[in-house]
């Protein structure tokens, strides 16, 4: 996390780490969009997080936006190097929150009207 709201910069860590972060900011609080900002080597991991994230855990994440760009960043012998980067907005719908929801104690009971029958 970082002091920007609801943003998490990716780096060198496991992509895990920072599926939990996006869960985590997610549960905390009424939080609806979390953007994830990586550059250069870090945007594939960026991607394999919002992907991880949406596929696996938070199945009602939509990614609503994506921006590429380039920053110019100095160097230490003084010269420039261009890097590219990218912010990836994860977004969550409280309507399919409530329908999944609702799927659920159907199904459960479903169950146990089943289960009364036998």
């Amino acid at each position: 996390m970082s002091r920007e709201l609801n943003t998490i910069f990716i780096g060198r860590k496991p992509p895990m780490n920072y599926v939990l972060a996006v869960i985590t900011c997610f549960n905390t609080s009424d939080t609806k969009e979390v953007t994830l900002k990586a550059r250069g080597q870090a945007i594939t991991t960026a991607v394999d997080v919002a992907e991880i994230t949406r596929c696996r855990f938070m199945k009602d994440l939509k990614v609503s936006k994506i921006n590429i760009g380039t920053d110019t960043v100095q160097q230490e012998e003084g010269g420039t190097r261009n890097v590219s980067t990218i912010e990836i907005t994860l977004t969550t719908e409280t309507q399919a929150k409530e329908e999944a929801k609702a799927t659920l104690e159907t199904q459960a009971h479903t169950t146990e009207a089943t289960k009364e029958l036998v």
